[in-house]
């Protein structure tokens, strides 16, 4: 027997079992016993506390339900012993049988309230004079003592938020007439009761996590309800509530010390309401912290600043280049701001900001010191995919919107590199992408000196990427006058580009100077070149990006016109004239005659705007060479000074052609040249040397540079002028120029074949083969204007015979190294994009011969080739729909085998990427036509999720994976629709 026993070893038990759950507590009580309890405790709350509280404390029994009414009327007070003193033994009892844990939590969750109002009562309710029946001569002091610990007890006890719903229900409303006889017994509580109320409140405030309390206690009261739902989201959208609650947090209570103490326990309980993580309180709660946070900042500004702003900001105030980093965090590679902590610094300046969106200055200047470092998140975003994107986005064009025009302007010259002495981001710290899609903050690694030409890379192409992205900033910033304004200010400084004296920055002796002198003198200058670099790359990108709408109102438009006409006069000082300056001075000119001359409706106001112009136009006028130009300046002068009672014939004429720049008619230039031909000879023999080009053309190359030029700036002239159609001498004129070794003569002919097959010249698509091979021909050029010229030509030509090119273009494309070189198969590779494209649903006609090259290039040896033919395998299945058939495995098979074991990292990731365009372009239909192969595809996402080293294939994957879930969950859960049809009867 006792080697049996040792022998024995039963298996394990199955936890599903009944016998196998843990044993419950001996005083369990099971649903029938809590039921009779319940009505035991109801009954005995019911006669034993409610008929004995005081009018005013609590809810009155008699207005609870009408068999209230009658036991209140049954309950005969006057009988022995008295009523305080069954009241005191009855709460006594109760909190003695809450004691046990299975009983406590019966008692408080049902009759809470009036157990609290009964020791309310007892314990601090007044002793009356007369007439001398109050408590104290049925309860000793010692018994009332105990009553205050009891409520003090029970109130520490309880879940918070419901004492404070029950505080706030005993305390009552204020004072105010009420013709309900219900709720005037509500709104008269006792004067000690409110102010006992208001201190156990306060009490309930000062307690960790009261903050959460207090905003449950009042929310779920009011009727959102602790599950939140469609009550939950009625109370979020209730901003009366919400300043409620922001006025009662934002208060301070008359037993704490001082202000800045209680804002120093509540406003951390205040930050952490923005990260509450369920969804259904999230919505409440952020509206209650954002506008307990302005109301804050509004009441106490300075005490806002130092205990809500700065917490929230000090992970931006980390990495700023006025701040010094400790050394332990100079380790490269060391995160000095974690993923997570700045996805929610970013987040809640969004709600406080954005969504709060009070310009309190408090607000304002607290986030003035780290819009750089907003402004180099912004940038990084645009180089990915970033949630955070929107959000910097939205912050940026708020702040810039509410600051004062000065400051938005400092700003800005700041994002550019204007001004250094704007604060952003320290030149040790960088961005990075985390792991859970956001970003971080990591000290940079060091780069040895051998690589300064790398250095030099980051530097000019990180100085370029922001003034791109800050040019698509200002592009939705043109409605509120600031894209403008800052045009207008890079205007200025490319005036004060063209006044600097060059001879200041011409170096002396070397004897005259140290070493040290020397390399200033040097950095100066490089710091001067660079920043005349910036402006002008400034001027060309913005305007480049902003539309015609980029002025708002007459004082931009002057301001515009006023340093156009200083630079005009800073280039006559220093006999710098250009043609450029000329045409900029004409238009500037012309703008100011249209406005004159009634395309814009003026005031005396806007006269008095104008009047900035009178001296800049007086110097023009007395310097400027051109007659024309002088001429005009007076007339404007004039004009401006009688407030337009008095316009000469020069102004109407500079109006109408400045208003007819946008004529579809296209005749501008005749009209120009006929004006300028009246006043000087240098525009009418240069007029006369044109027409002799187009009368007499010459065989050169060389000569028909003009023409094809002319051609292509002027492609309206030629569209409107239908009735004049390429001559075969033009036709052989630019075939020729198609092979001129000068590369602006080349590109330019190609363009204009371009341009005439697309206007369907006849003359030139009957020679289609041979624009085809001029077009392949120039595909191999270096140049990027020359082949992506042909490029645009190839893609047009198959636009109007598909069927002709397209199998030559699949033919070369499909042909090996031998033949043509990997350059000029890519290009094809553009071509054949571009085709797909165009041909939109018409791409199904050549469905089988594209997709067996796209998948036969993706075994091609080369690995660009192979990346190549699988984005346009992508962009072709993204059109194809319901078409892909029975290809659809074999393009499956091919894309798992290729991102499973390609060694390049580029083709791999073009094969995730086709797996995005799929389920991008299939949407919704994506069940239907990959409802064979879709649970592959998901296996291959999942997989280069987990195992996949390359992190960009990785968020190619997760993107797909996104797209995947929401089509499944479109899927299983569809949208309800609530409709209604209205049928007419006959």
């Amino acid at each position: 027997m006792i080697h049996l026993a040792a022998d024995f070893n039963p298996g394990k038990p199955n936890p599903r079992t009944p016998e196998v759950a843990p044993a419950l507590s001996p005083d369990t009580l099971s649903i029938s016993q809590q039921k009779t309890v319940q009505s035991v405790l109801q009954f005995v709350v019911t006669l034993g506390v409610c008929p004995y509280l005081m009018p005013g404390v609590g809810v009155p029994l008699r207005y609870r339900t009408e068999f209230g009414a009658v036991v209140q009327d049954l309950v005969c007070l006057d009988a022995a012993p008295h009523a305080t003193r069954r009241l005191y033994t009855t709460c006594k009892v109760l909190l003695n049988v809450a004691k046990h844990a299975s009983l406590g939590s019966l008692i408080f969750c049902r009759h809470f309230g009036d157990i609290a109002a009964g020791l309310c009562q007892l314990g601090f309710c007044p002793a009356k004079r007369k007439p001398p029946t109050s408590a104290e001569e049925v309860l000793t002091e010692e018994e009332r003592t105990l009553s205050r610990g009891f409520l003090r007890d029970i109130l520490d006890q309880v879940y918070q938020p419901l004492a404070v719903r029950e505080l706030l229900i005993l305390q009552g409303g204020p004072l105010q007439p009420c013709t309900d006889v219900k709720t005037q017994l509500r709104c008269q509580a006792p004067a000690w009761l409110r102010r006992l109320c208001g201190q156990m409140l306060s009490e309930r405030l000062m307690r960790p996590s009261g903050v959460q309390a207090v905003v449950r206690g009042i929310l779920e009261g009011a009727g959102a309800g602790a599950a939140g739902g469609s009550d939950a989201e009625a109370t979020a959208a209730d901003w009366k509530k919400c300043d409620l609650i922001a006025k009662i947090l934002a208060s301070c209570p008359q037993q704490c010390l001082s202000p800045e103490n209680y804002y120093r326990h509540i406003c951390p309980q205040i930050l952490d309401l923005f990260h509450f993580q369920d969804k259904l309180t999230t919505r409440q709660f952020q509206r209650v912290a954002t506008t307990t946070f302005i109301t804050m900042s509004r009441e106490r500004p300075q005490l806002a600043a130092k205990y809500l702003l700065q917490p929230m900001l000090a992970p931006l105030h980390r990495c700023l280049n006025t701040t010094e980093i400790p050394e332990s965090d100079l380790v490269p590679g060391t995160i000095l701001v974690t993923e997570e902590e700045f996805s929610r610094c970013i987040e809640d300046v969004f709600k406080v900001y954005v969504v709060g969106n009070e310009p309190l200055s408090v607000l304002v200047d607290s986030l003035l010191p780290v819009l750089g470092v907003f402004f180099s998140l912004y940038c990084f975003t645009k180089q990915s995919v970033s949630h955070i994107r929107s959000l910097c986005q939205e912050i940026l064009l708020w702040i810039l919107e509410k600051l004062e025009r000065k400051k938005a302007i400092a700003s800005l010259k700041g994002f550019a590199g204007l001004d250094k002495s704007v604060p952003s981001l320290h030149s040790l710290c960088q961005f990075r992408a985390a792991t859970q899609g956001g970003i971080m903050i990591t000290i940079k690694e060091a780069i040895s000196d051998k690589d300064e030409d790398e250095v030099l890379y980051q530097k000019v192409s990180s100085e370029q990427g922001q003034v791109e992205h800050l040019g698509d900033l200002l592009s939705h910033c043109e409605e509120c006058g600031l894209a403008g304004d800052f045009f207008i200010f890079c205007l200025e400084e490319l005036t004060h580009v063209a006044m600097e004296n060059e001879a200041e920055f011409k170096t002396k002796p070397f004897s005259s100077k140290s070493l040290l002198e020397l390399e200033q003198h040097q950095t100066l200058l490089v710091e001067g070149q660079e920043r005349k670099l910036l402006v002008l790359q400034l001027v060309a990108v913005l305007c480049e990006r902003m539309s015609e709408q980029i002025f708002t109102n007459i004082t931009q438009i002057v301001d515009f016109v006023a340093a156009t006409l200083q630079r005009a006069c800073a280039s006559l000082a220093h006999q710098a004239e250009s043609t450029v300056e000329s045409q900029t001075l004409s238009m500037s000119m012309g703008l100011v005659a249209v406005m004159l001359g009634g395309a814009v409706q003026l005031k005396s106001s806007d006269f008095a705007v104008l009047k900035q112009l009178m001296p800049l136009l007086e110097k023009v006028s007395n310097t400027y060479p051109d007659p024309v130009i002088q001429e005009l300046a007076v007339d404007l002068r004039i004009t401006i000074s009688t407030h337009g009672a008095f316009a000469t014939e020069a102004v109407s004429m500079a109006a109408q052609s400045t208003l007819n720049k946008k004529d579809p008619e296209g005749k501008i230039e005749e009209q120009q040249q006929t004006s300028h031909e009246r006043h000087t000879n240098v525009s009418h023999s240069h007029l006369e040397r044109q027409q002799s080009h187009e009368k007499y053309p010459q065989t050169g190359p060389q000569c028909n540079a003009p023409f094809i030029l002319q051609e292509v700036s002027e492609p309206s002239t030629a569209t409107n002028q239908k009735s004049e159609s390429v001559t075969t001498e033009q036709l052989q004129q630019v075939l020729l120029s198609a092979y001129d070794p000068q590369i602006p003569t080349r590109a330019a002919a190609l363009r204009t074949l371009s341009h005439w097959i697309e206007q369907r010249e006849a003359k030139v698509l009957d020679i289609q083969e041979k624009l085809l091979k001029i077009f392949l021909e120039n595909l191999e050029h270096e140049d990027t204007f020359v082949y992506l010229s042909a490029i645009q030509g190839v893609a047009l030509l198959s636009d109007v015979y598909p069927e002709k090119i397209l199998l030559d273009l699949l033919v070369q494309y499909d042909s090996g190294k031998d033949k043509h070189t990997p350059e000029t198969r890519m290009k094809v590779g553009e071509v054949l994009m571009r085709i797909v494209r165009a041909l939109g649903d018409m791409v199904s006609k050549y469905r089988e011969p594209l997709i067996h090259t796209f998948l036969r290039g993706a075994r091609d040896p080369d690995s660009a080739h192979r990346a190549s033919s699988l984005v346009n395998l992508g962009e072709l299945c993204q059109r194809l729909d319901f078409l892909l058939g029975a290809v659809v495995h074999e393009i499956t098979a091919c894309l798992i085998a290729v991102a499973k074991t390609d060694r390049e990292v580029q083709v791999r990731r073009a094969a995730i990427h086709v797996v995005v365009l799929l389920l991008r372009g299939l949407s919704q239909k994506a069940t239907e036509v990959l409802r064979d192969v879709l649970k592959d595809l998901y296996h291959l996402l999942k997989h280069v999720v987990r195992l996949e080293p390359d992190d960009v294939a990785k968020l190619h994957a997760q993107l797909a994976l996104e797209e995947l879930d929401e089509i499944m969950r479109n899927f299983l859960f569809p949208p309800q629709k609530l409709e209604k049809k209205i049928v007419v009867l006959p």
